[in-house]
């Protein structure tokens, strides 16, 4: 029986070439060709244990949601390995499709089918992928969008809800097939102020339940209030892992410590 519900071990993950200008050579072709290539997670590892709840935070562009794809194996590792509990999904042969229900993963921007309502959208997944009957993937689906206090939706379409209504149904479809882990990738980046709060009311809730939950966020009130630990990622590697008492009192790395102070100051102010 495996130590933790998730783990990754030296991870890597690079994309394309990044263009580069060279001086003296107006030939466009050269100056995609001479770049080296995005390497978004470089050297990555990180452990979760059942009802651990992490925190992944760092500038835009740094490669943390790349490596959250990794860890769901919606973006194949060039190199390094993956455990959801005592399997490798990186193994050849692996039936990713039966992996990937154990995973919940709630996306940045809110992707529900649009013409489907909030209870056609948790039910098909338990349908398709569980091949759960009708009428059990109906009670699970509303418990689902009761567990999320968004029944009033049920018979909505995303045209008819608020952002943190469809999101919070996006949070419902990850948490109805009872996984193992949540993934979670900027929850609340798309949303306004009152609709973030009603997202994050949700993530506290399931908090409390114990649900093992790994979130990309900057959302640093409910990173202190939450978190067990905060990661801190920047330039495709976690430069700093540690308590929110850590990165809000004395982060030990310079990088950190600017990072904290802006979002801090930046965070006041709003």
């Amino acid at each position: 029986m495996a130590d933790f519900v998730m783990e990754a071990k030296h991870v890597y993950k690079a994309y394309g070439y990044k263009r580069k200008k060279l001086e003296k050579t107006p030939d466009p072709q050269k100056c995609v060709s001479s770049g080296s290539a995005v390497e978004a997670v470089k050297d990555v590892s990180i452990k979760i244990k059942k009802g651990d709840i992490k925190l992944i935070f760092g500038p835009s562009g740094s490669g943390k949601s790349t490596f959250l794809r990794c860890l769901a194996m919606l973006e194949i590792p060039d190199r390094g390995e993956i455990y959801l509990g005592d399997e490798c999904l990186t193994n050849p042969g692996v039936d990713l499709n039966k992996a990937r229900a154990r995973i919940g993963f709630v996306f940045q921007h809110i992707y529900l089918f649009r013409h489907l309502t909030a209870l056609g959208n948790v039910e098909l997944a338990l349908r398709q992928v569980l091949k759960l009957p009708k009428e059990e993937a109906r009670k699970r689906a509303l418990a689902a969008l009761a567990e999320v206090k968004v029944l009033d939706c049920v018979n909505k379409y995303p045209s008819q809800m608020s952002g943190g209504q469809a999101q919070r149904v996006g949070i419902a479809r990850a948490i109805a097939r009872n996984p193992d882990i949540i993934l979670l990738d900027e929850p609340t980046s798309a949303l306004d102020p009152e609709l973030t709060g009603e997202v994050i009311d949700t993530l506290r809730d399931l908090a409390s339940e114990g649900t093992t939950m790994l979130i990309v966020s900057h959302e640093m009130p409910f990173a202190r209030e939450v978190a067990d630990e905060m990661i801190f990622y920047d330039e495709g590697t976690i430069v700093e892992t540690g308590p929110p008492s850590l990165f809000f009192n004395a982060p030990n790395t310079d990088r950190a410590k600017k990072f904290m102070t802006r979002i801090i100051n930046r965070t006041t102010k709003e």
